[in-house]
């Protein structure tokens, strides 16, 4: 028997992670979405995963561009995750954003920490949510700054620069 879906959001609020915002452009128009479940896959080649909500209005878009950026959000950009995670307002999301365009053609959010374009290479059903795995075909990493991280439900801080060695 599974376990109980309060007790596995319960356990998992314990875990912190960065945020990202997904985007991607099909017919000249943009989308995106806020995901804090991203990770890296492999070196060689260079592959990403994010998980995304099936009801998401982007990933049918995404699935048709074949191309996707993973922006890594800064410490300062919890009001933009904020406007790409709300239900209902896709039509305003990218609106007073000035974004370059990364190889793919799919859009770089100004600001963010990083930014990785990636190659759509697979889709996997998953439950409620797709894992969609990129080949990174270009990054950008010129922003600096602490990332911004959820953690128990809220955005966190992290100090740049700060290790957990230099705690003690």
């Amino acid at each position: 028997m599974a376990i109980e879906h309060e007790q596995f959001k319960a356990a998992l609020r314990r875990w912190a992670s960065g945020v990202t915002i997904v985007t991607t452009e099909w017919d000249g128009q943009r989308f995106g979405m806020t995901a804090s479940a991203f990770s890296s896959v492999s070196i060689d080649p260079p592959l990403v995963l994010v998980c995304l909500d099936r009801r998401s209005k982007t990933l049918p878009f995404l699935r048709m561009s074949g191309v996707f950026t993973v922006n890594v959000l800064a410490s300062d950009q919890n009001a933009l995750s904020s406007r790409f995670a709300a239900a209902g307002n896709e039509d305003v999301r990218f609106e007073g954003l000035v974004c370059s365009t990364g190889k793919t053609g799919a859009p770089r959010l100004p600001g963010a920490l990083a930014a990785l374009d990636c190659r759509t290479v697979s889709l996997h059903d998953a439950g409620d949510h797709v894992i969609c795995v990129g080949e990174v075909m270009d990054a950008d990493v010129s922003a600096r700054g602490a990332p911004l991280v959820y953690y128990e439900g809220g955005y966190r801080t992290l100090e740049a620069g700060a290790r957990a060695e230099d705690c003690f």
